[in-house]
């Protein structure tokens, strides 16, 4: 069995923080299937076996789909990840009582202004909020944005249900026979949500965690989740094409700007 810590705090709204709705991107039709099993996304640990580190594995390995969609991969690791999440959330390594986990507009904020470093040096991220029970905005953000950054409640039946399997399940908002469904019981967590088979509520959609892919229905992320982000490393290239381009990164690099404008 792996070592799975938490470590989401508490979905909060900034002031002025970026949004995706006015994009003209967003106001497409999701596909109906968004199949990449043939492609391997390469998600890391990055410490969250035993570091309430989520927040910043999640942005490492939003950056690591990114290149493996587009033929290539960063070097990143473990050390990077507690180096970020220290620099953005306040952990001091060696003193447990720091980790306290992250909120994830904090983090992205933080990233936005400061950078995410790793050894091919810093990662500046543009990202923006959408409704996450907007089961549309979350799969066109999949499409086009690689993965959508989520924040979720679990319960402590989803963790049992995991830890049982070891992740061998498809995660559902009703799973009571592995005990408590209500959603937190477990605590909050940063995910990455990768494909879907369909968009129906019993359709699975493949979430990228604690280094491997998790399934869950979209049925279960609708009771679990809190909220949902889309981000663009500019500095990444992506083969397919699939980037906000033109006017759409134009407006989002412009809320970004404006964003830590204020936010300095």
């Amino acid at each position: 069995m792996t070592g799975r810590a938490l470590g989401c705090l508490p979905a909060k709204v900034l002031p002025g923080q970026p949004r995706l709705g006015g994009l003209r991107m967003m106001a497409r039709q999701a596909p109906a299937r968004l199949d990449r099993s043939h492609i391997d996304p390469a998600p890391l640990m990055f410490g969250n076996d035993t570091l309430g580190d989520c927040t910043a594995a999640g942005l490492l390995n939003h950056a690591r789909a990114v290149a493996a969609l587009g033929g290539y991969q960063i070097k990143a690791d473990t050390g990077d990840a507690i180096r970020f999440y220290s620099e953005s959330t306040g952990y001091l390594p060696g003193q447990p009582r720091t980790d306290q986990g992250g909120v994830e507009v904090d983090v992205l904020a933080f990233a936005g202004r400061v950078g995410v470093q790793l050894a091919s040096g810093p990662y500046f991220p543009l990202w923006g909020s959408a409704d996450p029970q907007d089961r549309n905005a979350l799969a066109l953000i999949m499409e086009s944005m690689v993965a959508v950054y989520l924040g979720v409640q679990l319960s402590q039946s989803d963790m049992n249900q995991v830890e049982a399997t070891n992740g061998e399940c498809v995660l559902e908002a009703d799973n009571s026979a592995y005990g408590d469904t209500t959603p937190g019981s477990a605590g909050g967590h940063c995910l990455l949500g990768w494909d879907y088979a369909g968009l129906a509520d019993a359709d699975a959609v493949t979430l990228l965690t604690w280094g491997t892919t998790q399934k869950a229905t979209w049925g279960w992320l609708k009771s679990r989740i809190m909220e949902a982000h889309g981000i663009v490393w500019p500095q990444l290239t992506l083969a397919t094409g699939l980037y906000p381009t033109g006017p759409d990164l134009d407006a989002l690099r412009a809320q970004n700007a404006e964003f830590l404008n204020n936010d300095a």
